[in-house]
């Protein structure tokens, strides 16, 4: 049986309302390691407002995989700032 050697590379960019809501989503995403972490490679950036997310995956199944749960994360990230973002600033304004 051949050794898989090739990794399937995806980058994806999110922009957000602001710096500091991809912040927010970075590091509320990074905190949940990969699964597989010998088949599943994952770097999160923030550049101005966006995240950038790239993972190197072992298989398109994987990188498929991968990139569903990723953007599920990003969903709820959204959904949750959407709700709660604006109330959280003006409580952490007031310390």
């Amino acid at each position: 049986m051949a050794v898989q050697t090739d990794w399937h590379n995806i980058t994806l960019e999110i922009p957000f309302a602001s710096r500091k809501h991809a912040l927010f989503a970075k590091q509320t995403i990074e905190v949940d390691a990969e699964l597989q972490p010998q088949a599943v490679r994952r770097t999160l950036d923030v550049k101005d407002n966006v995240l950038i997310a790239t993972f190197s995956t072992l298989t398109v199944r994987l990188a498929r995989l991968t990139t569903n749960a990723f953007l599920e994360n990003v969903d709820l990230v959204v959904r949750t700032l959407a709700e709660f973002g604006e109330e959280a600033e003006k409580g952490s304004s007031k310390t």
